[in-house]
């Protein structure tokens, strides 16, 4: 149902290529893979042709890449038709392309926000959704290593500025960074500013990475334990109805349970538990319970509600607020849950 109510309202940002399109397909992708359903796959296929099987059109930022995980998915079922000939062109230019910002020099002549700051490849947490998955999907199809030491590299610049080691949690980006002064901005409460939804990007694309990363891969241990330390601290943090809320250390800002960043985090931590990466008897209750939480934001038609606009810090969600990267999530975790009950037959 959240399938075909979002395939009869199309929405993106600024593009059919798009970062919101990109999440939303992940969640399709994930779903046909659960499910083997060929509605999913014709929706997949239909999107990719629509698209000429190209990304947006900014080679340095990893939104644009996000689209191109579902092109991906399509050639490791080896369907007829895919054409990887853009996608291997933004990824190259991702990680090679000479800028100034790869000397450590501020670009220059963007308006938008924070990108003539941009002095490295993923200066915000939601980029480790947008890009690191495809480089891991890259690397698997083009049996080449080398696009995961790159990932590695440009994943742990962002780590190291981005990652609190007190609360286990990534800030969205350097305005909520604490350095101990009376500058730093804080919720109402007094406490850190950690969104949800950037917090999900990170873990749900950790889960995406490590599905397709080596087991033996030299680094995979640090994506694996980084999983661990994250899972932990949401579980710790759950709200009794077992919807997040936006703000993750100040829910009474916000309180009511949101579906982009909880749907984000139900599919991890299924994803662990099916792993075998997190203890099934701990996360089982918790992951079912997220699970109840986000079908009671499906309305009857299939759309799915509470989902926290665009935006880049916690605000609030209605019944009425969806997004498709909301349903992208929705989808994400049904099809891990699905796996899991699957499991226990």
């Amino acid at each position: 149902m959240a399938l075909t109510w979002q395939e009869a309202n199309p929405i993106f940002a600024k593009a059919p290529t798009d970062w919101t399109n990109g999440a939303y397909y992940t969640g399709v992708y994930k779903a046909h893979q659960s499910t083997k359903n060929d509605v999913y796959l014709d929706a997949l296929f239909q999107m990719a042709v629509r698209n000429e099987w190209k990304p947006w059109e900014r080679y340095f930022h990893a939104d644009d890449l996000a689209i191109t995980s579902s092109y991906l998915y399509l050639k490791s079922l080896s369907v007829d038709g895919v054409d990887l000939r853009f996608t291997d062109s933004i990824i190259q230019q991702h990680l090679y392309k000479p800028s100034d910002w790869r000397e450590g020099k501020p670009m220059e002549g963007f308006e938008q926000i924070f990108y003539h700051q941009q002095v490295m490849l993923w200066w915000w947490c939601d980029a480790l959704f947008m890009s690191p998955p495809v480089l891991a999907m890259y690397a698997k199809e083009k049996n080449d290593q080398t696009y995961l030491d790159q990932m590695h590299m440009y994943y742990m610049q962002t780590y190291c500025l981005l990652f609190d080691q007190e609360e286990n949690l990534f800030a969205r980006d350097t305005r909520f960074v604490w350095t101990g002064n009376n500058t730093d901005i804080k919720e109402p409460n007094g406490k850190k500013v950690f969104w949800s939804r950037g917090n999900g990007w990170v873990i749900g694309g950790l889960a995406l990475v490590l599905e397709h990363m080596p087991k033996d891969y030299k680094h995979r241990p640090f994506y694996e334990n980084l999983f661990k330390t994250m899972s932990e601290r949401l579980l710790e943090i759950q709200p009794e109805d077992g919807l997040w809320r936006t703000s993750l250390l100040s829910p009474e800002s916000f309180d009511h349970g949101e579906v982009s960043g909880s749907g984000l985090y139900t599919f991890a931590l299924t994803w662990g538990i099916n792993n075998g990466l997190l203890n099934k008897e701990i996360c089982e209750p918790a992951v079912r319970k997220a699970w109840t939480g986000l079908r009671g934001c499906q309305k009857n038609n299939g759309m799915v509600g509470w989902v926290q606009n665009i935006g880049a810090d916690p605000q609030p969600a209605s019944a009425e607020s969806w997004q498709n990267y909301g349903t992208g999530a929705f989808l994400l975790a049904g099809s891990e849950i699905l796996k899991l009950k699957k499991n226990a037959e």
